[in-house]
């Protein structure tokens, strides 16, 4: 574990773990997903579809783009409550891939929904961390995140191996040798992310109250994570949104000093990415962003990735200081208000 954080968050030592822990899902599920991805060779889905919440859900948002853009299927993400509460027949789903992505696999509006799913002919995959869950018994693959144990209310290590998990099932589907050397490059590009320091950045959100964070593609996942980590662990009004979509509409919020976070990666959305900076900083934003941008302050991030490991990697620098912007406003960073570590919806 990394020495600089010891004795503070156990959010923060967990995260510190992340490295780690991705080093040792890659060499444990490495023949399941080598399988999982001849098996979709062979059987090539009609559709895929995903069911997480929260943290787990952002996870799947990264993994939709990684197998839009890389395997040409779309997917969809399906509420739980379609099957939970609505009570909805037969979804159609024959010949679709289905996949459920959980930390604890208990929650029973997941556990309805994927049990729909597999009745309605689904292929169902379980990306889940507690390996003798409910859910794993409902799925015809299931395959461990290898998180290890998180005591932390705010998940880190989990969201980081669960986006890992669609990395492998991607690379291994697609039989992309970019995408394998990204994995076999992942465990030292996140040790090296644990020590690029996000908390200056950070550090001018102690007295806000509200922010936009933005990203775009396999990038919005992330940014989706990095705006829920802050309303739970600094009470933070952050709303993740596409660098996109902030100018139809949100773009109303920016006054003059508003902040922002931006992400990204060098990808064919870096361009516009930049152009929804460049925006902001003329409307008077202060905006930390990734990408360099003139008048955007840097947010430092591990030179060279390729673009598939930077939004993990800048998911891994964040967590190393979010829990000094939690400190710093008065709260504990692993007991967030009103919250449990599992939450068990219906």
């Amino acid at each position: 574990m990394n020495e600089k954080v010891a004795n503070v968050a156990t959010m923060a030592s967990e995260a510190a773990q992340i490295a780690d822990v991705a080093r040792d899902q890659i060499l444990r599920t490495a023949d399941a997903f080598a399988e999982l991805g001849r098996h979709l060779r062979r059987h090539s889905p009609r559709l895929v579809v995903t069911c997480a919440r929260g943290s787990s859900d952002h996870a799947a948002m990264y993994g939709k783009y990684l197998i839009e853009t890389t395997v040409g299927h779309v997917v969809a993400s399906v509420g739980p409550s379609v099957a939970s509460i609505y009570h909805t027949g037969n979804m159609h789903l024959e010949g679709a891939l289905f996949i459920a992505v959980s930390q604890s696999g208990k929650s029973p509006d997941l556990l309805r929904l994927t049990e729909a799913a597999r009745d309605a002919g689904a292929f169902v995959v379980g990306f889940i961390n507690d390996e003798a869950s409910p859910l794993g018994a409902l799925c015809h693959r299931s395959i461990p995140l290898c998180a290890g144990r998180e005591r932390s209310v705010a998940a880190t290590k989990s969201h980081v191996l669960a986006a890992l998990a669609f990395l492998q099932l991607v690379a291994h589907w697609s039989q992309s040798q970019p995408l394998h050397d990204a994995i076999a490059q992942l465990p030292d590009a996140l040790a090296a992310a644990r020590s690029v320091d996000w908390w200056p950045a950070l550090s001018s959100l102690v007295d806000s109250t509200s922010l936009l964070v933005l990203g775009r593609g396999i990038g919005l996942g992330a940014a989706l994570e990095i705006a829920l980590k802050l309303k739970e662990t600094c009470r933070l009004h952050a709303e993740g949104l596409s660098s996109a979509e902030v100018i139809h509409g949100p773009l109303a919020l920016v006054r003059e000093g508003f902040p922002v976070l931006v992400l990204g990666q060098e990808d064919a959305s870096a361009e516009s990415t930049r152009h929804a900076v460049q925006l902001l900083v003329q409307l008077g934003a202060a905006v930390h962003s990734v990408l360099p941008v003139a008048g955007a302050q840097p947010l430092p991030v591990v030179a060279g990735l390729p673009a598939a490991s930077s939004p993990l990697c800048q998911m891994q620098s964040f967590y190393m200081a979010v829990h000094r912007l939690s400190t710093s406003r008065g709260l504990d960073p692993d007991a967030p208000a009103h919250l449990s570590k599992v939450t068990e919806t219906v």
